[in-house]
């Protein structure tokens, strides 16, 4: 399915960093390998956010520099698979987003379907795997954080008031002293899980690589229109850096607790 004109499945940033922490970045791309001929989408919403989390790759890497931490960025778009779903999940495979539809969709066969599975999600995820196996050969516990980010406003709803949102289940270690710290700054909406929320069976990454772990983790959403230009990107994840970093380095916020299952 993908040629050698095709970016890699994975972007991993960093690898031999030493910070006791791992950015995971699910939505980091809008690609959409040539052969799927862009899924017959229209391609003004190859960049729309149904494509992608529009600047969260900025955030993943500007955070991986503040940190001096690795970080694993998926390299195609959500509309091909998406790597935050488990596989039997019908968003997996969108057929329809946001009132959109995506036709290279809805007749894939169960051969396609497989190549999607082998050459782009499974890397990915085995690459999360292989640094997180990095650091318990060092015998670190990592946090792990998953950048996301969050449209304005979906058709037909009203716009979202939220700037930042916290997504958690069970484990709110750095979720939740993260939420007060940034709610005392004053200056923005802050959601706890709205208006998305940690969907335990539906989220993939946190709870498989994380929670399973008994790591802590930070998944949030940034608002887009707030993350367009790469300079506010890269001015977000200096400000969620400064509210968690000392919790990150904290060894024993990090120590092991099975939360899920």
């Amino acid at each position: 399915m993908l040629s050698e004109n095709d970016p890699a499945p994975f972007e991993l940033v960093n690898p031999d960093a030493e910070a006791p922490c791992l950015i995971v970045c699910d939505h980091a791309s809008h690609v959409i390998p040539e052969s799927l001929r862009d899924l017959g989408v229209d391609p003004a919403h190859r960049y729309d956010h149904i494509a992608w989390d529009i600047g969260a790759a900025v955030m993943a890497r500007r955070l991986s520099e503040l940190f001096d931490a690795p970080a694993v960025l998926a390299g195609f778009s959500r509309l091909v698979v998406d790597c935050n779903r488990y596989l039997d999940d019908p968003s997996a495979f969108v057929q329809t987003s946001d009132q959109i539809a995506v036709p290279g969709n809805i007749a894939m066969t169960d051969s396609e379907r497989a190549q999607r599975v082998a050459q782009i999600y499974r890397p990915y995820h085995n690459a999360i795997d292989d640094a997180l196996e990095r650091f318990e050969d060092r015998g670190i516990n990592p946090a792990v954080i998953a950048v996301h980010t969050m449209t304005d406003q979906m058709r037909e709803h009203e716009l979202r008031s939220q700037a930042f949102t916290m997504c958690w289940a069970r484990d709110d270690r750095l979720a939740g002293p993260v939420l007060e710290r940034l709610e005392a700054q004053g200056d923005i909406v802050v959601g706890d899980n709205v208006p998305y929320g940690m969907d335990l069976g539906e989220d993939y990454t946190v709870p498989e690589h994380a929670m399973r772990r008994g790591l802590p983790y930070l998944q949030y959403e940034v608002r887009q229109d707030l993350v367009t230009e790469d300079a506010d990107a890269r001015a977000w994840a200096e400000r969620i850096h400064g509210v968690c970093a000392d919790l990150v380095a904290d060894p024993e916020l990090r120590t092991v607790k099975l939360y899920w299952p």
